[in-house]
Parts: C-alpha cells; sequence; structure tokens
C-alpha cells in the first residue's frame, strides 16, 4: 500500500500549469497572476504632503524665523504652485504636491494659525523632508511590482489600478466537476427519509476548491450501475481539468467507481493509500481529460483528503510554467498540546485547533471527532495534523506538519 508520501508525488506529478486568460480587474481578486506587473511611474509620482499644516523654507526656519505669511493654499489634486518667497508659507493639505520651494511640513498642531499668518511653536528639525513623502520614495518607475505566481488579494489589486491595469492576466481558473454518489443522499431542500441524509461533502467540497481559485460545478449520481456509468461518462467528456468523486470507492457492493473509471478510461494511478482516514482513496487520469479523485464518502475522509490531495494539486496547476519561486502549499510545525496513541500503523489524520501562544508557539490541540463519520466533529478545526504510522505513543510538546484547514 502506498505512503501518503509517495502519494502525494504522484498527484502532484499530474498537475500541469493551465494557461492564461485576460479578465477585468474586478474580476481577478483571487486569481493567480500570470504576468508581470511593472511601475509605470515612481511612487509616489511626486514629492508628497503627509501631513496637514503649512510648508516651508528649512533654512529660514532653521535660521530663526517663525512666524510666516501665508501666501496660498496648496489642495490634494491640484498643481503645484511655487513659493513666491522664501520668508513665506504655503497652507498645505495631505496628499498634496509639495510647493516648490518648500522642503519642511509642520502639522497644524504645531503652528498657531491667525490672520493668515502662522507662529511655528516647536524647533526646527536638523534636516528638510520632515512630513514629506519623497518622490520614488517606495519604488521607481519600471520596477517590478507584481511577479507572476502571486495571488491577487485586495493590496495586489490596488497596485495594479495605481499602474493602470483595467485588464490583468491570469492564470484560467480550473474547471472542477465535483460528483457525490450514492442512493442515501437527498439534496438541501428535499426533507429525508428515516434512511436518508442531506447531501454535504459536495458543497463542502464545492467551497474548499473556490477557496482555492477553482470553478465548480455539482454533479449528484445515484449507484445504480447503468445511471452511474452513463452520467460519469459524460461528465469525463464535458472539459473539466478534474474531477472528484466523493463515495462509491472502498469494497463494497454498490463501489462500482474503480472499475467503470477504468472502463471508461481513466488509468489507476493508485488506489488505497496508508492513511486513516481515508485509506481506500483512489486516484487516475485520462490520457486526454481530467485527473480523477476517487474520495472516501464519510464527510470526515472526503474533507481531510480533499485538504491534503486535491487542494494542493489545485494550488500546483495554477502555478505559471515562469514562476519557478512562487510558493509551494506545504504544512506549517505545530506543538502537540496533549499525548496521542494510535496503534494502527497508518499515517493518522488528526483534525485540531491551532492557536498561537504569547511566545509565537503554534499549539494544537485535537478535536474530539467520533470517527470518519463525524461531519460536526470538524467544527471549531483550523488544521489537521500529519502524524507518521510510527510511533504509535504522540508525546505532548513534540512538533509535527500542520495542514491548515
Amino acid at each position: 500500500m502506498l505512503s501518503v508520501a509517495e502519494a502525494f508525488a504522484r498527484v502532484r506529478a499530474t498537475a500541469r500549469p493551465l494557461p492564461s486568460e485576460t479578465v477585468p480587474l474586478p474580476q481577478a481578486v483571487g486569481r493567480v497572476l500570470a504576468a508581470t506587473i511593472v511601475a509605470d511611474r515612481d511612487f509616489p509620482p511626486f514629492s508628497r504632503v503627509a501631513m496637514d499644516g503649512i510648508a516651508v523654507a528649512h533654512a529660514s526656519w532653521a535660521g530663526g524665523q517663525t512666524d510666516f505669511a501665508i501666501e496660498h493654499t496648496q489642495y490634494a489634486g491640484a498643481p503645484a504652485q511655487p513659493l513666491q518667497n522664501a520668508h513665506a508659507a504655503i497652507e498645505v493639505m495631505t496628499g498634496a504636491v509639495l510647493p516648490p520651494g518648500t522642503d519642511v511640513v509642520v502639522r497644524y498642531e504645531d503652528i498657531q494659525l491667525e490672520n493668515s499668518r502662522a507662529t511655528i511653536q516647536i524647533p526646527p528639525p536638523g534636516v528638510p523632508g520632515v512630513n514629506i513623502h519623497r518622490q520614488a520614495a517606495d519604488r521607481r518607475r519600471g520596477d517590478v511590482l507584481l511577479r507572476p505566481g502571486v495571488r491577487l488579494g485586495p493590496a495586489e489589486v490596488a497596485v495594479a489600478a495605481t499602474v493602470g491595469a483595467a485588464a490583468i492576466t491570469v492564470v484560467r481558473a480550473p474547471r472542477v466537476a465535483v460528483v457525490s454518489t450514492g442512493d442515501e443522499l437527498v439534496d438541501l431542500d428535499e426533507l429525508p427519509l428515516p434512511h436518508q441524509i442531506r447531501r454535504s461533502n459536495a458543497y463542502a467540497l464545492q467551497a474548499l476548491f473556490s477557496q482555492a481559485g477553482a470553478q465548480v460545478s455539482l454533479f449528484h449520481l445515484n449507484d445504480e450501475f447503468v445511471v452511474l456509468r452513463q452520467g460519469l461518462a459524460g461528465i469525463l467528456d464535458t472539459g473539466f481539468d478534474a474531477v472528484v468523486l466523493s463515495g462509491a470507492v472502498s469494497k463494497g457492493r454498490a463501489d462500482h467507481l474503480p472499475g467503470l473509471l477504468r472502463e471508461l478510461g481513466a488509468v489507476e494511478i493508485f488506489h488505497e493509500v496508508n492513511q486513516r482516514p481515508g485509506k481506500p482513496m483512489w486516484f487516475g487520469a485520462r490520457a486526454t481529460g481530467p485527473v480523477v479523485f476517487g474520495l472516501p464518502g464519510n464527510p470526515v475522509s472526503t474533507f481531510l483528503t480533499a485538504c491534503r490531495y486535491v487542494r494542493p494539486w489545485l494550488r500546483a496547476s495554477q502555478r505559471p510554467a515562469d514562476a519557478a519561486s512562487a510558493a509551494v502549499e506545504g504544512p506549517a510545525p505545530a506543538i502537540l498540546t496533549v499525548d496521542i496513541e494510535f496503534k494502527p500503523q497508518l499515517t493518522h489524520f488528526v483534525p485540531v485547533r491551532v492557536e498561537v501562544d504569547a511566545t509565537g508557539r503554534c499549539l494544537a490541540t485535537p478535536l474530539r471527532v467520533g470517527g470518519s463519520g463525524d461531519l460536526a466533529g470538524l467544527l471549531g478545526a483550523t488544521a489537521f495534523l500529519e502524524l507518521p504510522p510510527e510511533p504509535v505513543r504522540f508525546a505532548a510538546g513534540t512538533v509535527w506538519p500542520a495542514w491548515v484547514l
């Protein structure tokens, strides 16, 4: 049986960079940048007033002058009006162009302003430039601001907007089909009979994959073989990048998917992984079609294996080919807060709540989850620890990899 590391390596090996597309900037939030963005001018593009107050010539103030006549007011968004008299001042507003002839700004809090005259009530600084955001202090024209591989959040969108990127080149979002199976499942708006339950895995996976940047379509297929075969054949031929199945991959009488997938041209890459939960997981790919993840149907198994395998595949497929330095998704170290004993020689995925203490340590506290069917047991979980098959006992204070949920 495959180890988790080997199974993960085989999954990652199938991830190929998706093509790029150009979208309007407001639609780029959460997408992965596929082109370099450079500064089209200096940041800031002019020496900018950083405080409301008055602008004066430092030499006059440092020479002992504290009383200044106000020549005029310089507002943000108005063309620069120079200081005519080196012994006068200009009233200035935050964001305005620094008036030529001035080189220091004195805050309103530090002056007395009356009858168009300002009296400075603090000593002068040793050098000019106080309360001024100098031109090109942040970036220079032509500097690289954003590189391919960056996921675009609010700050990145703001930077793109300030250089005039009305349209932006991003990696195409992965197209994912999420397929739940099982006669026992009914949809959200249906009242389950005593032997039925509502579909939950599909919506959990849709939320998880959408957060990872995918476009997700939901399907449900019953366990009847003919219906399952017909429906799955259509989904595999629809142009999805990945098909994620929930349930029917184990060894029960109604678990038709492994054989059916092979019949439909999906080459099995592995079936069963040395892990709990999620041991029956199936993974394969069509030569000219999607990769296929067959996840176990129990909710905790479905969710944790999706986090461990499918989400990293989605992230990897969104890395541009030239983004060699882009971060690869992986676990972070966390300190176990209690002893855990786990006797089966399987890699153990343990839902935990991770908190940072006053010293900056990440502490992982296991949650009480009543088996792989306890969906509500995941409430409050922020990560899961990946514990190796050995040792049997994992002591409090030891450090283990934690995958963020």
